[in-house]
């Protein structure tokens, strides 16, 4: 199964991904973006989250 990562290094914090997928991305106790554990990744919103990031950090593994 392929599961979105996110290159913290590249990810300005924008939540773009939180807004358009809230229930896979979330920002974490240390302010950073996280994947939440999904048992699929494939719904549509996920992958405009990754369209949309404007870093293009968030790739599939």
């Amino acid at each position: 199964m392929k599961t979105p990562v996110v290159d913290l290094g590249s990810c300005i914090l924008c939540e773009i991904c939180v807004e358009l997928a809230p229930h896979a991305f979330g920002i974490n106790d240390a302010v950073f973006v996280e994947v939440l554990s999904l048992d699929k990744y494939s719904d549509e919103d996920i992958h405009e989250a990754i369209k949309n990031c404007p870093k293009d950090c968030i790739t599939w593994e």
